[in-house]
């Protein structure tokens, strides 16, 4: 099965931890990426993994009676945003969370388990 990983973030947390945690963390956090990209190419069960841009550079597209608009940068109301996602293949949801726990981000933030879907609505 396949399951998205997605690893969330809020600003006002990150902020939130002393100076000397944030440094750390971001550290290792490289590290630990490249090692559970490494581990789950090794296994196969790595789809794709990517880090997205600052949500300032997204663009919101929506489609009304045929006419497209594109507007500038994430929601204002909105804290958290997706920086980043793995799309793995294994065996349960079970092996999907023991990769997501592995996630450093899941050490101050979220990392959010999802189901990937086929064309026909049915889990992958």
């Amino acid at each position: 099965m396949k399951f998205m990983l997605m690893i969330w973030s809020n600003p006002e947390n990150w902020d939130a931890l002393p100076p000397a945690d944030r440094a750390a963390l971001a550290g290792d956090a490289v590290a630990e990426h490249a090692a559970i990209d490494a581990d789950l190419l090794r296994s196969g069960e790595l789809v794709i993994s990517a880090a997205l841009a600052d949500p300032i550079t997204s663009r919101a597209v929506r489609v009304r009676d045929g006419v497209v608009t594109s507007t500038d940068g994430p929601y204002a109301e909105a804290k958290e945003y997706l920086a980043g996602y793995y799309l793995v293949d294994c065996e349960s949801v079970d092996r999907a969370v023991e990769i997501a726990a592995r996630i450093p981000d899941a050490r101050w933030e979220r990392v959010e388990v999802r189901a990937a879907m086929d064309v026909a609505g049915l889990e992958m």
